[in-house]
This record gives structure tokens, sequence and C-alpha cells, in this order.
């Protein structure tokens, strides 16, 4: 926020700005002493006054005013701090302090009086250049150079003696409404931009992750035949053991969701992955788990290609995806009406793989349970106990997120369409992709997967949801989500800086959601270790690549 002190001089405080000279501009403060009334008076009528008496009073009036203020800030830099409220005083209260001074000494610079005092308006055109070169990027008063107080109390001074030379309220409070309004059309400008700038970032593919997939390519296709073939195949579809199924064409990532799993699995050899990726992706994905094999646990890597049966005659997803009009919604940016809209026109959305997760039963016929991971998630804990939770009929086992709003139901779909408004709730909790138990034999008692096709066969024009897959799921998985408890599956580690670190700690899968994936330089550093410490960065493909996040 902008602010004005009505006395134009601030101070540290009990973590608080206080006032030091009282000016005209707000209510009287009964504890005053007289001869700050008397100054008071003085200063508000000195510009009506022209005759040589008036000056020389106007003279003696200022100098007052400066000793009282260069006492007052002294006393105030060195009365003790009271012991309780030391630990409450805010790290930043001097930078605040300096940008404050910053926002009304420019607004002083537009005033007329002002300009008309040449000798004036130089000096606090060179206070403005201290306090600017004393504030630098600073983030908090430990950033702030030795000299940064002095600069303060001259710049105090030097807006003491504005005050006197400008009394026109209304003349200052238009002026800093001017300035608010210009900084808040300066600011809508500059979250556009950082909001398409992020997209940009979170489509783009490094050139470490680009050189990756090459080089294992190369490598896998001068193995012999027999080199290429992965142990413990007759696992797969064992019903007693540990699936997970994770599709992905992210090598580096799908290692660590792997590599995260068996070293927090109490028993590795029970655990099946199910890998599906695309046919740019397949040779590199399996030469890495050839290289890189997962411990004792069993690991199958598919092309999606080999799933003849998901096709656009079968699919309506797919033939959705490979119309024009979808295509043009991604890749034709004038289209773009709204920024809002912005995070829905990702081309990752025309990826058959983010769809896979519906078509469960059928590419796992089979297997009774399958837990999902998503490729952006990191396994703290063993996870065995996910697949003996009675999910009493429900088809999905999910972690809710409805402590915040927009995590209702109306915030992924279109309640002004009548036929969403008749049959859900728009204030209904919200659930989280990418750590799911899917019940298989209830979903095909239950017949989802038709379900799911009769929604998006309505859902052809994009009028009920925008393209994604959490949309979707809440529809088709409606009335058939078994919330999980919430300590099985953390959020918001690829957009929120604030996620506690305790129920990070707890957490049995953290979920990098958002734009801020970790393997991208816009990624949170904060969070990153508990991503990259599951990848050996000394392993020979990721060294000829120079990956080292």
């Amino acid at each position: 926020m902008l602010s004005a002190t009505d006395n134009g001089s601030l101070s540290e405080k009990k973590g608080m700005i206080v006032q030091v000279v009282n000016r005209k501009i707000g209510m009287d403060d009964p504890k005053k002493s007289k001869a700050e009334e008397e100054n008071k008076e003085v200063g508000s009528q000195q510009t009506k006054l022209n005759t040589t008496p008036a000056k020389e009073e106007n003279k003696s009036e200022k100098h007052s005013q400066e000793t009282t203020l260069k006492v007052d800030l002294e006393k105030l830099q060195t009365a003790p701090k009271d012991r309780n409220s030391s630990s409450t005083v805010m790290p930043d209260a001097r930078v605040r302090q300096l940008r404050d001074q910053l926002i009304r000494a420019k607004a002083f610079l537009g005033l007329r009086a002002i300009r008309t005092n040449p000798q004036y308006f130089r000096e606090l055109r060179l206070r403005i250049r201290e306090v600017q070169r004393a504030l630098g990027d600073a983030a908090k008063d430990t950033d702030l150079p030795r000299k940064a107080n002095e600069k303060l109390k001259a710049m105090e001074l030097t807006l003491a003696k504005g005050k006197q030379i400008q009394d026109d309220c209304a003349a200052v409070i238009k002026k800093l409404r001017a300035m608010l309004h210009s900084t808040e059309e300066q600011l809508q400008v500059n979250r556009k931009q950082t909001m398409f700038l992020t997209q940009l970032a979170a489509k783009t593919v490094p050139k470490g992750l680009h050189c990756l997939p090459l080089r294992l390519s190369t490598e896998y296709f001068s193995l012999d035949p027999s080199q290429q073939q992965f142990p413990n195949q007759e696992k797969l579809e064992d019903p007693k053991l540990y699936h997970s199924a994770l599709f992905s064409d992210n090598i580096l990532a799908a290692a660590v969701v792997v590599n995260s799993t068996i070293s927090n699995a109490k028993h590795p050899s029970n655990h099946v992955f199910h890998i599906v990726t695309d046919r740019l992706n397949y040779a590199a994905m399996r030469m890495w788990f050839l290289a890189n094999p997962p411990g004792k646990a069993t690991i199958q890597v598919q092309n999606i290609e080999e799933f003849t049966w998901l096709n656009a005659s079968y699919s309506p997803i797919l033939k959705q995806l490979g119309s024009q009009s979808t295509i043009n919604y991604y890749f034709r940016s004038h289209h773009v009406k709204s920024d809002t809209n912005l995070k829905f026109r990702n081309p990752k959305y025309l990826s058959i793989l983010n769809h896979l997760r519906f078509y469960l039963p059928e590419m796992f016929p089979k297997l009774n349970k399958v837990v999902f991971l998503d490729d952006d998630i990191v396994v703290q804990k063993d996870l065995t106990g996910l697949w003996t939770i009675n999910l009493k009929g429900k088809v999905n086992g999910a972690v809710e997120t409805c402590r915040e709003s927009f995590h209702r139901f109306d915030r992924y779909l279109n309640f002004s369409n009548p036929l969403i408004a008749k049959n859900f709730d728009p204030h209904a909790c919200g659930w989280a992709y990418g750590m799911n138990v899917f019940d298989l034999a209830e979903w095909r008692k239950q017949n989802i997967t038709e379900l799911y096709h009769s929604w998006q066969k309505l859902n052809h024009d994009r009028l009920l949801w925008k393209l994604g897959t959490l949309p979707p799921g809440l529809i088709t998985f409606w009335n058939r989500t078994f919330p999980l408890d919430r300590s099985w599956h953390v959020l918001g580690l690829g957009y929120n800086p604030h996620v506690v670190q305790k129920e990070i700690e707890q957490a049995a899968v953290i979920h990098y959601n958002g734009n801020m994936k970790p393997w991208l330089e816009i990624g949170m550093p904060k969070y990153r270790n508990h991503w990259s410490k599951y990848i050996n960065y000394d392993q020979v493909f990721l060294q000829d690549c120079n990956i080292n996040l």
C-alpha cells in the first residue's frame, strides 16, 4: 500500500511506524505540547504572509522545527527497546520506512509549490538519490548499508521542510491518488507479463533434458535385442503385488518417482511399475531403466502405440484432440481473449498420455487395484498401505483439496450450463490427481469408462469445461471418490511458496503441481532438494548432457 504520514516523520519503535512531528493533516493529538501547537499555526500561515516580520518568524519556525525533529529522532534511536516487544519488531521495518519516504518525496516533486522553490527542489532530488542508493535491492534491514540510518534522518528533515512549503492537503492527496492509480495499472501489466512468461517457461524443455533422450536413444539402439529386455516380467500381471502406473515423456521425472518409491518401500521386490511413454521417448525411457534398474522392483516400459484399441473411433477425447478446432485453440495465441485461459491453453493437454488415467482397467485387465502416480511427485514414505485401504465401494481414493475456496467444483466446471448445474454441487470439494488408488474391479463393475466417454461427447465444444484431466475426473468420479487422509498427499510445491514445512515432512507424497517444476529453472529452490536427492548426478548420461540441477 502507498502511505503518507501526516507529519512526514517515521521512526522504528516496537515494530511500528510512529509519528514524530505532528502536522495539519489528520486529527489533533491531545498530547501535543503547547510549543508544537504554536509551530503548527505558524507553519500553516507562512505561505500566506509576505511581510518581513512574517519571513523572520518563518525562518525561526523552520529552525525550531528542525531542531525539535533532530532531538526527537535521536531520542527514538537511542531509546532502550522493550524486552517483551523486541521479538515482534519487523525485520524490514527500516526498509519500509525508506520506501515510504521515496513515495512521499516523489509526490512532493510533482507539486507546484515545490517546483517553484528551486533550492528545495534540488535538495529533495538529492535526498531521493541518496535514499535510492541506500535502499538498493534490500529486502530486510540487515541488507541496508551502515549509513542508511543517516540518509533516513536527512530525508525526514527534508520532508519536514517540504511540509512547511506545501500545506495544500488537497493537492497532496490528488497527487498520491494519481500515483496509486498509475502504480496499480503498472502492477496489472506486470502480472500479465509474469503469467505469460511463467507459462512460456513451463512449456520450454531445458537443453539438458532435450539432450538426455537423444543420448539414451542412441545408446539403446546400439544394444543387442537380448540386452533390451527387463527381468521379472512374469510379475507384471500378478494381482498380489503392488502395481503403480506412471504415464510420462519426462525421463528424469519418471526416474525420481521410481527411485523415491523404491527407496522408501519396506519390500521393494513386491512393487511393479508400469510406465507408458510416447514413441519419441520410448527407447530413451527403456535405456534409462536398463542402465539404472530400480533395485529388486519390477519395471515395464511401454509405447502408447502398443494399445492399438485406443483410437479415435473408441475414445472421444482422441477424436477431439485431433480436430483442427482444438489445435487452433492451443496454438493460435491471437485467439486468446483472456489471460485466465492461458493455463488451459498449454499444448501438454494435447498429449494422450494425460488421458490414459481414464483407461486403467483396459490397460491392466488382470489387475484389481492400481496406484496412479504423476511424474511431478516425490514419494517419501512406504506406500503399501494404499493397497489395503477399504474404499467402501468407491472407485477412486484421493486426498480432498477443499481447504481453499478455489478448489471447489465451480472453479473447474461451467455452472452457467444447465447440464452442469443440474448434476453437480458448485461448492463440492475437489480432490487431487497425482497420487490416487483406483479399484479397477469396482471401476469395471460400474462401467466408469463409458460414463467418462458420455461426458466427453457432451463437451465436444468445450462448453462444460476447458480441456484437461481434473474437470472430467471430478465429473466421472462424482460420488465415487473415497477421501484419503491428507498426510498421504501434500500439494502446491510447484506454485505455493508457503506450504507448511511440517506437512511436507509428514507427507507420504509431495506434489510439485503448478508451473514451477523442480527440473526447471523457475522451480522454487526451497523445495528442489526434496526432488533432486533422488538423482545420481554422477550418472554418465547426466554428465554427458551437463544436467546438474
